[in-house]
């Protein structure tokens, strides 16, 4: 039985950098850290690579983690930072918020570049942006309390 959603993983070419987003800017939480040499075979059965190595990092939350991994090997190809969200596979994160217009502008002031500004979509104000390595995340206000899709209560991370 599936139970929800744990996290969210994303590989990048440089991890505190990463962190100055997700962490600092987003105010997700770091709740574990570790590394790991080539050679380990556990790593690399579950991840499907040979002789990996890595730092990875786990934040958390009010509902969702993201891990980051900076792999050392085998040498990660580069991301398009500006692959188009239609492309087949991964096209986002939505992080759900509130007063959208406040979190656009301090991220914008931070340099976080947006497609648009957030968007009046009549139940729901929404843009998407890109983190540092070009990942797409969507910022999401739902304005119905009463809305299906509402995950909290009204509170912030925990």
């Amino acid at each position: 039985m599936i139970r929800g959603a744990h996290h969210v993983a994303i590989s990048t070419p440089n991890l505190e950098r990463a962190l100055g987003f997700y962490r600092d800017l987003m105010g997700f939480r770091e709740i574990q850290r570790g590394s790991w040499e080539p050679g380990i075979p556990q790593f690399d059965q579950v991840l499907g690579l040979t002789d990996c190595s890595a730092t990875q990092v786990m934040l958390r939350g009010a509902n969702l983690c993201i891990e980051l991994f900076e792999f050392k090997t085998p040498e990660p190809a580069p991301m398009d930072p500006n692959r188009p969200v239609c492309n087949h596979g991964h096209t986002h994160i939505c992080f759900d918020v509130v007063n959208i217009h406040e979190v656009y502008d301090r991220l914008v002031a931070a340099g976080i570049r947006f497609h648009a500004p957030p968007q009046d979509f009549g139940a729901i104000r929404a843009t998407y942006g890109r983190d540092p390595d070009g990942n797409v995340f969507e910022i999401q206000e739902l304005m119905d309390r009463d809305d299906p899709g509402q995950l909290f209560d009204g509170g912030g991370h925990d």
